[in-house]
Parts: C-alpha cells; structure tokens; sequence
C-alpha cells in the first residue's frame, strides 16, 4: 500500500486542471513573482506553462494535445476508472448512454466498398420509406458513400442530422437489379440496451441487459411486463459482459426485486459521508424467484444489482465472479467540450461490503490482475478463487459472501474450452453474421415463405451450409477444428440467419442451447432440482 499522502499531489493537479486550463483566462506577463506561490499557485503554474508554450516556445505546438496528454496522466495517477473523454469522443459517449441518436434507423455493413443494409430498424425512418436488407445506399444528400476511402465514422455523420431533417438517399436493389432515390426524414433512433428478451420455458422469462444507459429501466419495464403477459412468474436476468453505466439505474432494477424498506446500496465519499439507498413500494417482481447471470466482465451497475440481491438472500447468482468494480464516477464537463468522469465515492452492497479490487500497484497491475484470472484456474474452479477472510461478511439468512474483488455467485459454472468459446467469439464479434449476410445476399428469396414458427420448427442447417463457412472461415485464415464443434456452429449458423430475418430475441433464443449457463438456470429452476434440494435440507434437520 502506498503511503498516507501518496494521491494528495495528483488530486490538487487535477483540480488545478479542471479550475484552471479549461476555465481559466490567459495569461498575464505582468503578474509579479509572489503571485505565482499564492494560494492557487498550482493552477497558475499549469497555466503559466500552457501559456508559455503558446506564445514563446520556438515550434508551433498543439498545446491541446499536451493538455490531452497531462490529463490522462494525471487521471492514471488516482484510479483506474476516473478518465478523461476528449471532445471528440464526447458525442458517441452521450449517445451511447443517452440511449438514443438522431437517424435513419438502418444496421449497416461496408461491404465490397459499399454500404450495404443488413436490416432496418422496425418502424424506423428507413423502414417506412420501404428501404430493406440487402440494398445498397450509393448516395446520401448528394454526398457518395461508396469508395475504399470512407471509413465507418464518417459514414454514420452522413447519416445522421437534425431530428425532423430529410436526406435524400440513392439506393440499389440488387434482388431487383434496380436504383431508385427515395427522401428519409431522419428521426431518434432508440440504441438498446435490453438486448433480447423471451420465454426460457413456460414460466420462467429471460432479459438480457448489455449496459446500464437512461433508457435502460423503461426498456427493462417493458420487457418484463410483455414476458409477464406470456406467462412469466420467475425471470433470469442476464448481465454477463455487462460494463455499468448509471448508478441510479441500477438502484431502480434492484428496487424491481426487493421489498420496501430493504437497502439496495450505500456510499460513502472522501469526508466520511455516507448515502442509503432503500427500495420503494413501486417493485414488480417482488417474492418471486429470479436468477442473475454474471461473469468476469461484469461490473459497476452490474454488480449493483447482484449484490443487492445476494445480500438480501433474493434470487440465486449464477455465473463467475464478477470483475470487482467499487467506485462511483461523475461526470465534470471541463468547458471545451470535453469532460472527466472523476471518482468521487465507493459503494457498499448491503452487508457492507466493498467488492472494488485493490489498484495500489496503479492500473497496468490492475488490468494485469484481472487477465491473470484466466491462468490461475479460478474460470474453471470456484475452489480457485482466492479470497480474504478479513472480508466475510454475513447475510441475514446466514450465508456467507465476500468483499475485496467482485460477486462470487451462488452457483458457479465454468468458463468452455478455447474452442468452445472461439466459437462463441465468432458470434459475439459478427464473423458469423458477415458470412449470413453474404449467404442471404446470393439469395433472400428462400427464405421469404418462412414464418418465425417455420423457421424454428422446421429450418435446418445442413452440411452445404456449415461446408460453406468452413471454407470461408479457413479461406480468411480462421483455423480450429471445426468438425468437431459442428452441432453447436450449426446452432450459432441458424441463431445468425434469425437474426438478420426476425430479429435479436429469436437469435437470443435459438443459441440458448449452446449456453450452459442458461442450460444451468434451467436445470436449477427444474421442480426435480428444487424437490431434491428441499428433500436434502429436510433429511439434515
């Protein structure tokens, strides 16, 4: 551990930067000297020296991207998750946690240097206009968007505009071997953050949330409230690979799940201040059994949820220890445009325990620690995973839980082979949904006589089908035993094709029996299991 004053230094600079580079004025060459160690004698320090660069250093300098560069550094000196966003970052950041952009409401490739629709958005401006997957966007406004030289990013700023604005678009139909332009009035596209959602079995409903943005609650609501309708009297939630995001928005989901009166979480800042947050009488899905699915890149507002939960004796966690994410950010603009999300507190799950992971040994040791996870057996082995006894903590049922690096789960299930999850990875990362697209593009019209019934029931994918990725795989270099792992590639083959014809819940669906860990949540949630467990506590009392 480093000594007691050892991260005074850095928070002053830090302060100094936000109080002075970006808000601050220019300098002025008549201060006297003892102005220099007055009171703010470190802000007008870094001032000074911008200053200096800017107007008496011997090259033309970018003085920003020193600022940039200081910045980060100094941000790397506190935590690993107080950061600085450059102004050129800012929107792409705001959106993504907004939850929304203004668009035309298309998924796209650059493919063969043009951009190809893989699918509209349902409702969506493009949608509407009767723009479809597969074509071809030459044109958008009179600018080309087609060439080798464009790049994604400046593609989707073509795209994108003022709400309510119209852009016309040149498009070709290659099923139809046709060009025709059609005007789209832009308009906001939600980005969502309930990924898929649909029925496991008959009663237990499944959500997956991939982050925790301003829409995420009401798309959660919505969600559970449509399964609910389909039967749904118990809910596997599924936050693996899930970041955070706001904090509130986690304390809403838990509230979902917990009594009124029950602390959800507490923080506690640098004077000793601490914060309760209790859940209300506004739940929905109180006293009912829910399961929550975590893994190593779960984190922040996902481990919000789940240790509020497993804290309360509510629900059962299934999965892999969490990352171990303790700290509570906040986002400071700092007048350019850009913006530093500066740590400002640490949570505590309701037992008092804090699950953030030590940084001492600063964030390449941090970062280092958390990959070192995959050699030291503990993705395979719960017995692996190291804790402290200093840090047991006790809920009031009396089960036993640990503070000092993430959520160890109720249940665990180890991580798949290299090969099981390469195959996963193809998934995951769209090389799956490249090779569909291009499938689908030799020809859409086999597939237009399927219903969503149909197509689960009856459609299979044969060996022609799996050959031909096999050969697209190896033809780009992609090399594993693919024979051997054909019935679950076949699986994720059939999940992608859903995808680009119906949508992400059926894809979700599908590839669930590849998944252990939902094939876990099922066989716990199974009445044999639970009559045996019931049998077992029975025959010890």
């Amino acid at each position: 551990m480093r000594g007691k004053y050892s991260y005074i230094w850095p928070t002053i600079i830090a302060a100094a930067l936000a109080l002075g580079i970006f808000v601050g004025g220019k300098l002025h060459f008549d201060d006297t000297p003892e102005k220099l160690f007055s009171t703010n004698s470190k802000k007008d320090k870094l001032n000074r020296l911008i200053d200096y660069i800017d107007y008496e250093y011997v090259d033309e300098i970018d003085t920003d991207s020193i600022v940039d560069v200081t910045v980060n550094q100094i941000l790397e000196k506190l935590d690993p998750h107080s950061v600085y966003i450059p102004k050129n970052e800012m929107e792409r950041v705001s959106e993504n946690m907004k939850g929304d952009f203004v668009g035309i409401g298309i998924n796209f490739y650059a493919y063969n240097d043009t951009i190809a629709v893989i699918k509209t958005i349902p409702d969506g401006p493009s949608d509407i206009k009767g723009i479809k997957a597969g074509d071809r966007i030459l044109m958008a406004g009179g600018d080309t968007l087609f060439g080798k030289s464009l790049r994604n990013d400046a593609i989707v700023q073509k795209l994108k505009g003022e709400e309510g604005s119209t852009v016309n678009l040149k498009v070709y139909r290659k099923e139809e071997d046709k060009t025709f332009n059609v005007n789209v009035k832009r308009d906001i596209i939600p980005i969502k953050s309930v990924e898929a959602y649909y029925m496991l079995t008959n009663d237990l409903g499944y959500i997956k949330v991939n982050r925790f943005a301003e829409t995420t609650f009401k798309e959660f609501k919505k969600a559970l409230k449509d399964l609910k309708k389909q039967g749904a009297t118990k809910l596997a939630l599924d936050l693996r690979d899930n970041p955070g995001g706001y904090l509130g928005v986690a304390e809403q989901m838990a509230d979902e799940f917990l009594e009124d009166g029950k602390l959800i979480l507490f923080t506690k800042n640098k004077k000793g201040k601490i914060d309760k947050t209790f859940a209300t009488s506004k739940g929905t899905f109180e006293d009912k059994q829910v399961y929550v699915l975590i893994n190593e890149r779960s984190a922040s507002a996902s481990e919000i949820v789940a240790g509020a939960l497993q804290d309360n004796d509510i629900g059962t966690i299934v999965g892999r220890r969490s990352f171990g994410k303790g700290l509570v950010q906040r986002e400071m603009a700092l007048g350019d445009g850009s913006a530093v999300r500066l740590t400002v507190s640490r949570y505590y799950t309701p037992t008092g325990r804090s699950i953030q992971k030590t940084y001492a040994n600063g964030t390449k040791d941090y970062y280092k620690k958390f990959t070192e996870r995959y050699h030291s057996g503990e993705l395979v082995s719960v017995d692996s995973i190291k804790v402290a006894d200093s840090l047991k903590f006790t809920t009031p049922k009396g089960k036993v839980v640990y503070g000092g690096g993430g959520i160890i789960p109720d249940v665990f299930v180890p991580i798949g082979t290299n090969e099981e999850e390469a195959v996963k990875s193809m998934d995951s990362y769209g090389w799956l949904s490249y090779f569909i697209f291009e499938h689908l593009d030799a020809d859409r019209k086999k597939y237009k006589e399927y219903s969503v019934e149909d197509f689960v029931k009856n459609f299979r994918v044969d060996d022609i089908l799996f050959q031909e990725f096999v050969d697209y795989s190896l033809s780009r270099s992609l090399k594993m035993d693919f024979y051997a792992h054909e019935n679950s590639i076949k699986t994720y083959l059939k999940a992608a094709l859903a995808e680009q014809l119906f949508g992400a819940n059926l894809h979700a669906k599908i590839k669930s029996v590849e998944d252990t860990m939902l094939q876990e949540v099922i066989e716990l949630d199974s009445p044999l299991v639970k009559q045996g467990e019931e049998e077992q506590i029975q025959g010890q009392n």
